[in-house]
């Protein structure tokens, strides 16, 4: 096969990865250490780029039958897009993707209701009950170009994130940075769980969180978060660590104090929105901000807190 331009300086894991899609990881991390797989006829490692034009053989391999993209058709609300990218405004309760018990998520909704789409992809993730800001690329090159600023930790191509968070309790005005290491698992329902663990923990991740207090009430405290690193679940599990669980968070947060809170607001949902990102645009590094306002139901629960 010919590589095309959507994949050029594309690594050659990734690109078989993507090309072979239901194909055990292993297997073709696998072949292409066996020197099975060639490209220009040459042998070529794991981390190898790959340009437009080259030609990559691999070695017959079973691909299994792709299931049909059955997800009803939805366009969400457009808060960017040109022919590189898109940004929309994930709602609360939707996933980003299917799978683990979720069939479809906002991917296969948009890539249903744009049926001419030859590339759609997401760049990073948010989690189901988070709403606000959501990037897509429209062309491989502009995914990795985003993906690369993601993984950026420091200088100007950083990737800036800001969240609305509304927690439990008076957050304490001096704590403006919170910074200990994550470690992620799998619970006994083979279940992502993150949780707090010691700066020289083997499998810890530094993690860096910083907190303003952007509306302080006796009970509640609204918040403004900024990731200095991307973990998985990191605003929630920092928080919740400090002693202020996020309202309505159902697994970091407090169970008693969600349903009460619920009962006496009619609000059924976590108060956690990405209502600002900011990065440099793909293709003509231009800096692009980008804001989304809080949901109806959040402002409206302010509005009675």
């Amino acid at each position: 096969m010919q590589v095309d331009a959507g994949s050029d300086g594309q690594r050659l894991d990734n690109f078989l990865l993507r090309l072979l899609k239901g194909v055990p990881k292993s297997h073709v991390y696998r072949v292409i250490r066996s020197g099975e797989v060639r490209v220009n006829k040459g042998r070529a490692q794991a981390d190898s780029r790959v340009t437009s034009g080259d030609v990559v053989r691999v070695p017959p391999v079973r691909v299994p039958e792709r299931a049909p993209n059955t997800a009803p058709p939805r366009e969400f609300d457009l808060l960017f897009e040109d022919e590189h990218l898109l940004a929309i405004d994930k709602p609360a309760g939707t996933a980003v993707h299917g799978g683990s018990g979720v069939s479809f998520g906002v991917i296969e909704q948009l890539r249903r209701a744009r049926p001419q789409a030859r590339f759609l992809e997401l760049v990073h993730r948010l989690d189901k009950e988070t709403s606000g800001i959501l990037l897509l690329a429209k062309k491989r090159s502009a995914l990795t170009a985003l993906q690369d600023q993601f993984r950026q930790r420091q200088g100007d191509k950083q990737v800036a994130k800001t969240y609305a968070a509304l927690v439990f309790g008076r957050w304490p005005a001096r704590q403006k940075v919170i910074d200990l290491a994550l470690h992620k698992t799998l619970d006994s329902a083979g279940e992502r769980q993150v949780r707090v663990v010691g700066a020289d923990h083997a499998d810890g991740r530094r993690s860096i969180t910083l907190v303003r207090v952007a509306q302080a009430q006796v009970a509640h405290t609204l918040l403004d978060v900024t990731l200095k690193t991307g973990r998985t679940h990191q605003i929630r599990v920092h928080l919740a660590h400090h002693g202020h669980p996020i309202v309505g968070d159902p697994k970091y947060g407090d169970f008693a104090l969600n349903k009460a809170f619920a009962r006496s607001h009619g609000f059924g949902r976590m108060f956690l929105h990405a209502r600002q990102l900011a990065f440099d645009h793909p293709a003509d590094g231009r800096r692009i901000e980008l804001a989304s306002p809080l949901p109806a139901e959040c402002r409206a629960l302010l509005a009675t807190l």
